[in-house]
């Protein structure tokens, strides 16, 4: 009996599509001992999606494009893709370190990169979706202004070359934390005065990574935008819950 449901266990799960994830630490999985309060977006996607979706997401802290392929983390997602799953791909805040393990250059050695993602996605029969990064909270006055340059664009001119699927999360966060303002886009992030929240006692600023309640709003409106680009997933996408 225990056989025959780890058979059909295997069965569906063959069935579901998988929405894998790679980037950097604004999506990544978090440590949640102690009561740690960052989240990144790709924790949560998996929350607006129904069971016929899974989301494995690859992301981690401190990588970039070229970190990325280079410790073999992106032949371990290739080994996984099996035909119709998707790779949503978003680089670009570690891309822009200079240190030499990181760094790559828009429009050239970037580039580059996101296309090695995008063609080596499809020969194993997945679809690819370029992101480019979420913004980071820079306000000057009352305005959000952008840190990215041209590794924002990057993502977008690799898609509309190789015919890919494109999410402006540039735009969408930007949108986010400028409705917000200065003080209420605080609430997104890991802002704690001393004493504030016990796991960062000493407080923190810190405007590129999320809490729990940012990383839900962006994964949130993230999932709205794939659904919107690819409407085949909206078909798996929940209805919203009270408060979204």
């Amino acid at each position: 009996m225990v056989a025959v449901m780890l058979l059909l266990t295997a069965a569906n799960n063959e069935k579901r599509t998988t929405i894998f994830i790679i980037g950097d630490s604004t999506a990544a999985n978090k440590d949640l001992s102690k009561g740690k309060q960052e989240r990144g977006w790709g924790m949560v996607l998996q929350n607006y999606f129904d069971d016929n979706i899974v989301v494995d997401n690859h992301a981690q802290n401190g990588r970039s494009s070229l970190s990325f392929i280079n410790e073999g983390r992106w032949d371990k997602v290739l080994e996984k893709i099996k035909p119709g799953d998707y790779v949503i791909i978003q680089f670009g805040h570690n891309d822009e370190k200079p240190q030499e393990k990181l760094h790559t250059d828009p429009g050239t050695t970037f580039d580059h990169n996101l296309a090695k993602f995008v063609s080596e996605t499809r020969e194993h029969g997945g679809i690819p979706v370029l992101m480019n990064s979420v913004v980071r909270r820079n306000f000057v006055g009352d305005s959000l202004v952008d840190t990215h340059g041209q590794y924002r664009e990057a993502p977008r001119n690799v898609a509309a070359r190789m015919n890919v699927h494109f999410i402006d999360a540039n735009r969408i966060t930007h949108e986010l934390e400028q409705g917000l303002g200065v003080e209420g886009s605080k609430r997104l992030h890991m802002w704690f005065k001393p004493g504030e929240e016990p796991s960062e006692p000493r407080g923190k600023q810190d405007n590129t990574h999320y809490n729990g309640y940012g990383a839900r709003l962006v994964a949130r409106l993230l999932a709205d935008a794939l659904c919107e680009e690819i409407p085949l997933l909206g078909k798996c996408r929940l209805a919203p819950q009270d408060g979204e």
